[in-house]
């Protein structure tokens, strides 16, 4: 009880200095209780004179993992009251919302502690050791009113000495939201951090502190993250931020883009001794950096704004996750990080893996991304297909088009910038399929019909067509049970354009 008024007492105090204002909410993270792996949360908000109810929510799902997460499981201790410390009736109208009774509107107070299970990139998690705030499992949201600004104060921890996070500081261990969507899409890593040297492209500063980071060299590494920053952002011609961090969770799987941030499972381990873990981690970062165009501003319309109350489906992640996964390898090569060979050999490995699983006979590319919610990213191997395998071909399908079309002088690039500053800059919005579709064939000055076929369709992939545009001469070999072996050489003569195309996209 003493550290609770505590928190109330000092949450009143960010008032009085001027964090505090009407349409803004705060809040307060403690972590008193790390030892037992749960945040003591504080927070602060204003409800209109005469409305006398207010629901709470948190939300089910957390942008960029298209599951359900059921954050709400993970609250106890539920409290509100006025600012004169007297208790508000509430009641849990659902598994993620909170219904208080307010009165006659004013400034509420509300206490809880979130309890975390285990550690994972796309879920808050708290230890002796370190805090992993995934904003979206920690922070309530006034229902249907996420524009208001948020401000986020961490306390204190007696032996922690970092926080990482890409939202902006505006005192010590003070950090400001301009709404609720950036809020969410901002993750905080607190602990005793390791900072590798950092670096900055076309001005803005990118930072990298993680936990338990092992023994590398770390200005080699930095200088390949770097060159894999200025590939990418060459792509589009601008970097859309001021600030960039890459937070480094420590072991584990996975990771998740933000605007000007990424969480990822990263120790460094191995960097230098094994040149394939290395390739295999940069590849990784590569993807997850150039989602801050692709997916978080480049995307299908149905991406944001976001209903954090219930699963948000496109059938768009062919394009956000797919053509992510195809621009690996063009980001890698740009920076002068991976051999000619190795990307012919990912592609004979990517295509082999997607003609031998029997699902892309039953389940298209749009419905493999609209039904993520229930298969999983990955899908069901033999039931049902996944994007990061079947999007990343249709991406190539359609970079070959774009350049053999054009006599190579569009690819792309041109339909990722097109797509970026027609609606995005432009717009403030993602794009309709129609609109991706009419973006492609403009750049190629070409219907593109037989490609986007192949998204809503299981026909067969006509391979040869277009990696016939690079002078790649594609070989399907029946071995046994119905599996195949594929084989990708380049063919012994090539045209000037073939030549052109080959070097621009597979790096001979």
């Amino acid at each position: 009880m003493k550290k609770l008024l505590l928190l109330t007492v000092i949450s009143l105090l960010c008032c009085t200095k001027g964090l505090c204002q009407r349409d803004t909410v705060n809040f307060t993270v403690d972590f008193s209780e790390a030892h037992r792996n749960r945040f003591r949360v504080q927070m602060h908000l204003s409800v209109p004179n005469g409305e006398k109810l207010v629901d709470l929510n948190i939300s089910v799902w957390t942008p960029g993992y298209y599951q359900v997460l059921e954050f709400g499981r993970n609250i106890s201790e539920f409290r509100a009251s006025d600012l004169r410390g007297n208790g508000l009736p509430w009641q849990r109208t659902r598994d993620d919302q909170w219904r208080i009774a307010t009165g006659e509107g004013g400034r509420i107070h509300v206490s809880y502690t979130v309890t975390t299970e285990r550690p994972f990139v796309a879920v808050p998690y708290i230890d002796k050791d370190r805090a992993f705030i995934r904003p979206t499992g920690i922070f309530m949201y006034p229902d249907k009113n996420l524009d208001r600004t948020v401000i986020v104060e961490i306390m204190e921890h007696p032996s922690w000495r970092n926080i990482a996070t890409g939202l902006d500081s505006i005192a010590p261990r003070t950090f400001r939201a301009g709404d609720y969507d950036i809020l969410y899409d901002s993750p905080i890593l607190a602990g005793n951090l390791t900072e590798l040297p950092s670096f900055r492209v076309r001005g803005a500063e990118h930072r990298f502190l993680g936990y338990q980071m092992a023994q590398f060299d770390r200005k080699s590494f930095m200088d390949d993250l770097e060159r894999i920053v200025r590939s990418a952002s060459d792509i589009i011609g601008e970097i859309p931020y001021e600030h960039y961090t890459f937070l480094g969770l420590g072991m584990g799987n996975g990771g998740i883009e933000q605007l000007n941030s990424t969480a990822v499972a990263f120790t460094g381990d191995g960097l230098d001794s094994d040149p394939a873990n290395r390739l295999r981690t940069l590849s990784f970062l590569a993807h997850e950096y150039f989602h801050h165009y692709n997916v978080k501003r480049i995307r299908p319309i149905e991406l944001g704004p976001f209903d954090y109350s219930r699963p948000n489906r496109t059938r768009g992640l062919w394009l956000s996750e797919g053509l992510t996964v195809y621009y690996e390898n063009i980001i890698l090569k740009d920076a002068g990080l991976i051999e000619p060979g190795q990307i012919l050999e990912d592609w004979q490995n990517t295509i082999q893996g997607y003609e031998n699983n029997a699902g892309r006979k039953k389940q298209t590319l749009a419905q493999s991304s609209w039904n993520t919610w229930e298969d999983g990213p990955f899908g069901k191997r033999g039931e049902t297909i996944s994007y990061y395998e079947k999007g990343p071909i249709i991406g190539m399908f359609l970079d070959l088009a774009i350049r053999n079309a054009s006599k190579n002088e569009k690819s792309l690039n041109d339909v990722m910038r097109a797509l970026y500053y027609n609606y995005y800059r432009e717009k403030d919005r993602g794009a309709t399929e129609e609109e991706i579709k009419m973006t492609c064939e403009s750049i190629a000055g070409q219907n593109l019909d037989d490609i986007f076929t192949y998204i809503q369709g299981t026909g067969d992939l006509d391979y040869q067509k277009y990696l016939s545009m690079a002078g790649i001469q594609y070989q399907r070999t029946v071995i046994a049970d119905g599996k195949s072996s594929v084989k990708l050489s380049i063919q012994p003569t090539l045209s000037i354009l073939q030549k052109e195309i080959l070097g621009d996209i597979f790096g001979y």
